[in-house]
């Protein structure tokens, strides 16, 4: 198979999980509930569970239960210093250098997030377009108008010449069944949720060859 397009995901998939960047991001998704929405802390894990179970992202449930302003929540859940959790990864840019395929974020973010992330790992000029959370709107992965939504968004007509690389096992699923080749970024899952699972960049070549 040829593959055309390659979406990546971005927070947990271009940098390690182990960098406790979206710990922090999550972390300030919860003093957002607890201080903007006034929800006791003792409710807000069940709540943010719940949200990004049942919408794909906990804004999208946070929307249909609050009148918020969408911009204020992206500034202010991703009001942290990048500095002290992720760097520059010489294999991913040897790797996104060389691959042939369109580069595509494909995130859950808004695309300020996207743009910060991608500058400090040095790696913007690689990326053809960002679809972000607004470019999505109302939807959000895993559900499968997203990935019709993108695949309409970038040109692309058969979502067979499509890869999804996400950390999400949920989403890598949702992806394989709508059609993409997904791939599973990291150690999260048992491997059955994506057609490939995927530790260290320079192997992505092979998965992409078959192999």
């Amino acid at each position: 198979m040829k593959y055309t397009t390659i979406f990546f995901d971005l927070d947990d998939t271009l940098y390690s999980h182990e960098s406790g960047l979206w710990e922090a991001i999550r972390d300030r998704i919860c003093l957002y509930m607890h201080e903007e929405l006034g929800m006791s802390w003792d409710e807000i894990p069940a709540k943010r569970d719940e949200y990004f179970q049942a919408y794909g992202t906990t804004l999208r449930g946070i929307q249909a239960h609050f009148d918020v302003d969408e911009s204020l929540y992206h500034a202010y859940v991703h009001q942290i210093p990048l500095d002290g959790y992720i760097a520059p990864d010489p294999n991913l840019t040897a790797l996104l250098e060389h691959l042939s395929q369109r580069k595509i974020i494909f995130t859950s973010a808004d695309a300020a997030h996207a743009e910060r992330v991608l500058a400090h790992l040095e790696i913007r000029g690689y990326f053809e377009e960002i679809l972000d959370i607004y470019a999505l709107e109302p939807y959000a992965k895993p559900q499968p108008e997203a990935f019709k939504r993108a695949l309409e968004l970038v040109g692309e007509s058969d979502p067979h010449t499509c890869v999804m690389i996400d950390d999400l096992p949920r989403t890598t699923s949702a992806a394989r069944d709508y059609g993409l080749f997904s791939i599973l970024k990291g150690n999260k899952g048992n491997g059955t949720d994506a057609n490939a699972q995927l530790e260290n960049w320079q192997d992505l070549p092979k998965l992409l060859n078959g192999k």
